[in-house]
């Protein structure tokens, strides 16, 4: 548990560096034309106030067959709205897949970022430089349980056709 001055100081936060705002509708606008930007992607979900669908860039984590993506900056609202509507359309390569999305639990989580992310990320050039200096998230790596406490991550898989809101069976 986060000592309560710790805890305040986390709730409701987000640390979002300057130019993350001044970054996303450009890469929104250049990711909905097709121009590749790593393993960015377009998140749509529906907003659980609004109702309006809201579209932000995030990071997938592909490895394995398997996909994640993690609210670096905390609990955002992208990763609010992701929570309440449990689906959304991931775009890649101007390709829309509707996907469920199941929010990892806070062990879960922990694991993930130590035994699946920091393995990934170090084969990646300049990753855990990105990710820890330039994002403001080294705690990631440093303290993958604390980290996990206000880093949603979430699992990406197919949504079954029917409408059913039901994720497919991973892949075996």
């Amino acid at each position: 548990m986060m000592p309560a001055q710790q805890m305040d100081r986390w709730e409701g936060k987000s640390r979002v560096p300057f130019f993350v705002p001044l970054f996303n509708p450009l890469a929104r606008r250049m990711l909905r034309g097709g121009v590749p930007l790593g393993p960015n992607a377009l998140l749509t979900v529906r907003g659980r106030s609004s109702g309006m669908d809201r579209t932000t860039p995030v990071a997938v984590v592909a490895i394995g067959g398997r996909r994640w993506v993690i609210a670096t900056f905390g609990d955002v609202n992208w990763a609010r709205n992701l929570r309440a509507a449990g689906v959304a359309t991931l775009t890649v390569n101007r390709r829309p897949e509707t996907v469920a999305a199941r929010e990892l639990p806070q062990a879960e989580a922990a694991a993930f970022f130590r035994e699946t992310l920091t393995p990934y990320v170090a084969g990646v050039p300049m990753g855990r430089w990105m990710l820890g200096s330039m994002l403001g998230a080294r705690e990631i790596f440093d303290d993958p349980d604390g980290a996990a406490q206000h880093h949603p991550v979430f699992e990406l898989r197919p949504r079954a056709s029917g409408g059913s809101g039901a994720p497919m069976a991973p892949p075996a």
